[in-house]
């Protein structure tokens, strides 16, 4: 390293072990263990069952970390998972993670995020349309100015809004199992008959699950700024995931000791409708403030780790070269940061049907996901003396596993939802060209 890359501003490690977690369960636990358990009851209307692809989605989530913490303990890097696909494949794959997540994947969903929690807040005080988009900008400006700050404000507020949103969850569960009754759902009730048989409607249900319980992997992103990153991030990742995967089950049993599960397929807002068994219309209220702080709580999680992902690829001449840039009072990626924000608020602004958008690349996040496992059979052969301070445990099963949901969940949406699949692939397709553009501009400016 020559003088003046020393002088530089760089990453500061400041993000414990705490933190590290609230990030891989704050990533995670948005809406959807608020709204999904109905869509998984009208698929699969058996309490037995549907306690059963909840389990599957969280031993999904836990071999992916224990899969990914290997790569994260051995490339302990800003960027993560864009890192780790650039390393066992090539440039070309890491950019096109990159590019999909700036676009598209994680931009939207802050924009759908913020949308969300706007609307909730709604709630208590009366907005319009254009009034909710309005509140939603200022949110994602405000969740800006505090990741801007410093990656310990973001860390603060991540360790915040994580804890309340567990303590609103953990709300639920001790009103189901103190005042519900096991009485109000049959548990030893019997699968009906699935009028497009168990195959469509496991489809459909996992679906669901796999939407709440992806998330974890923002841990990975935020590496380059860990104190001991090799011990940390596995471990964050893992506790993550298993703390996830005990809250959600124990909340669908809470919704199933209020409500029944054809109840609980009938509702559109089935956290309500649980809470206000008990609390009346006052617990409509408190599960309106738990969505709105969840929501809001990932909406900053989404901006503080993404970000990371963008500064690394242009410090590898595959983006803006200013993206690439600390700041030299605050030591984040600033630009990146801001940039990132200015183009969330581009998709509530002008983009009205951004969620059809989202819909059509969603399934390029498990593309991802299956290249990043296999990664690692591609690293140990490539690269098999390479220090190594954390291995998968029960390697190749563990990976094996993930891998092989993953490339069901994309196969099945090319099949059941083939426009949208086929648009999300042409979508990656156009990063093509873009990918050798920023490469050879890289080239000449050396």
């Amino acid at each position: 390293m020559n003088k003046n890359s020393q002088l530089k501003p760089q990453l500061k490690q400041k993000l414990t072990l705490f933190d590290m977690t609230m990030i891989a369960i704050g990533s995670t636990i948005g809406s959807g263990i608020f709204l999904t358990p109905s869509i998984i009851a009208r698929a699969l209307p058996s309490p037995k069952w549907i306690i059963l692809v909840w389990v599957v989605g969280g031993l999904l989530a836990l071999s992916g970390a224990l899969t990914f913490s290997e790569l994260g303990a051995m490339m302990p890097r800003a960027g993560g998972v864009y890192v780790y696909l650039t390393k066992a494949y090539g440039g070309l794959f890491g950019f096109l993670f990159g590019w999909a997540y700036f676009l598209v994947v994680n931009t939207g969903a802050i924009a759908a995020l913020a949308v969300a929690f706007s609307t909730y807040f709604a709630y208590f005080v009366p907005l319009s349309p254009v009034g909710i988009k309005i509140f939603a900008v200022c949110g994602i400006v405000f969740v800006t100015v505090i990741n801007v700050l410093g990656v310990k404000s973001g860390a603060i507020f991540s360790d915040l809004f994580t804890v309340l949103k567990l303590a609103g969850i953990a709300g639920i569960i001790i009103i189901g199992m103190g005042w519900g009754s096991a009485k109000a759902t049959d548990f030893s009730a019997p699968l009906p008959h699935l009028p497009h048989g168990l195959g469509s409607a496991l489809a459909l249900a996992m679906v669901g699950v796999l939407w709440s319980t992806g998330g974890w992997q923002h841990a990975t992103f935020t590496a380059g700024e860990a104190k001991d990153a090799r011990r940390t991030l596995p471990a964050s990742m893992i506790i993550g995931t298993i703390t996830v995967t005990a809250v959600y089950l124990l909340t669908n049993v809470a919704y199933m000791f209020l409500l029944s599960p054809s109840r609980i397929a009938g509702s559109e807002r089935v956290a309500a409708d649980a809470a206000e068994v008990i609390l009346g219309s006052f617990g409509g209220t408190i599960i309106s403030l738990a969505i709105f702080v969840s929501a809001f709580g990932t909406t900053g999680i989404y901006t503080l780790t993404a970000p990371r992902i963008y500064y690394a690829m242009a410090s590898d001449g595959l983006f803006f070269r200013k993206v690439a840039e600390i700041h030299p009072k605050y030591h984040t990626p600033a630009f990146a940061i801001v940039f990132q924000s200015i183009w969330a608020i581009f998709l509530i602004l002008f983009w009205g049907t951004f969620e059809n958008l989202i819909s059509y690349v969603v399934f390029t996040d498990w593309i991802f996901f299956a290249l990043t496992a296999a990664s690692v059979f591609v690293l140990r052969r490539r690269f098999p003396d390479t220090e190594r301070p954390y291995k998968t445990l029960g390697y190749p099963l563990t990976p094996i596993f993930f891998i092989v949901v993953s490339v069901w969940f994309v196969l099945n949406t090319l099949v059941e939802k083939p426009a949208q699949a086929w648009a999300g692939i042409g979508f990656l397709l156009l990063g093509v060209p873009v990918f050798y553009f920023w490469k050879n501009k890289h080239k000449s400016a050396k």
